[in-house]
């Protein structure tokens, strides 16, 4: 059995019954010394070198100056773990932290391929959860500021007129290998990284189904037209912002290809033979990493 997709193994309960527990969750943010805090600055989240690679940097109670809208991320072994967004210009000295502790706030995306894979999904969730909370600040229905609930997981109006409740969310998008015989299509968006391909992706439409999604996003991306063969291969949280990548297969029935220049810089079909004995050609490198593009490719080239 394959390795899950980066992200996607939970290490943790995320003990949803506990997020309405208010004496529980007051022992566990004031009392109890093995909480423990993932703290996440301007989008960015904490971790450390040590002799045996990058780890995640977690945060005792005692760290803290106050605590202020906790997210419970879930539980290990009796141990419950919070998220919290720290503020201010220099957050390692305020958390007393010295280059000797070799902590560094860093982007995600950069560096949960060398994390542990637990750790990696364990952070996700919070980055996932504290953006959503960073932009829901007021309702959506009135205006009125709004306050957590649930541990974090709801936020509500402050208006009693108004008193909407507001659930995180996750947006679902497609991203599907196409291929056509012995060659695969792959695009470029024009920020990449130079000689940067990849399968193509985009978001799910209101009212609209997965294999819709496929079939719409390829057609207006490259014009090419697929087969009603779109297989499910699975997914991988995608919290850049707050997405979930949905990963399929398809065939191509048309193979002319013209791209979008709104969407994409260049598509091209590529041999399974070019990928596989030019796997360093630098103008033309699929995504590395866990991610679910990577892997869709792999899975493919494996049936060769």
């Amino acid at each position: 059995m394959k390795q899950p997709f980066l992200f996607a193994t939970a290490g943790h309960d995320r003990i949803g019954l506990r997020r309405r527990d208010t004496v529980w969750l007051a022992a566990r943010l004031n009392g109890d010394a093995g909480t423990r805090f993932v703290p996440i600055w301007r989008g960015r989240s904490l971790v450390r070198e040590t002799p045996d690679g990058l780890a995640t940097m977690l945060l005792e109670r005692d760290r803290l100056a106050a605590v202020d809208e906790a997210v419970l991320l879930g539980e290990i072994a009796g141990t419950a773990y919070f998220a919290i967004e720290l503020a201010g210009e220099e957050p390692l000295a305020a958390l007393g932290l010295d280059s000797a502790a070799a902590a560094e706030f860093q982007e995600l995306r950069a560096v949960a391929s060398r994390l542990p894979a637990t750790d990696a999904a364990l952070l996700a969730q919070a980055k996932g959860l504290l953006f959503w909370h960073s932009r829901h600040r007021f309702c959506a229905v009135c205006g009125s500021p709004t306050a957590a609930e649930d541990a974090g997981h709801v936020r509500r109006c402050r208006d009693e007129a108004c008193g909407a409740s507001h659930f995180p969310r996750t947006d679902p998008a497609v991203i599907m290998l196409v291929s056509h015989g012995d060659r695969v299509l792959l695009g470029r968006q024009k920020i990449w990284a130079p000689g940067l391909y990849s399968v193509l992706a985009g978001f799910v439409e209101p009212g609209e189904t997965l294999e819709a999604a496929v079939a719409r996003e390829v057609r207006e991306e490259t014009g090419i037209e697929i087969e009603d063969d779109v297989t499910y291969r699975g997914s991988q949280p995608w919290p850049f912002p707050s997405s979930i990548m949905l990963g399929f297969r398809a065939t191509a029935r048309t193979t002319e290809i013209r791209i979008d220049p709104d969407e994409l810089e260049d598509a091209r079909w590529v041999s399974r033979r070019h990928l596989i004995e030019r796997p360093d050609d630098p103008a033309l490198r699929v995504p590395q990493g866990g991610s679910i593009a990577r892997r869709l490719v792999e899975d493919w080239l494996a049936e060769g």
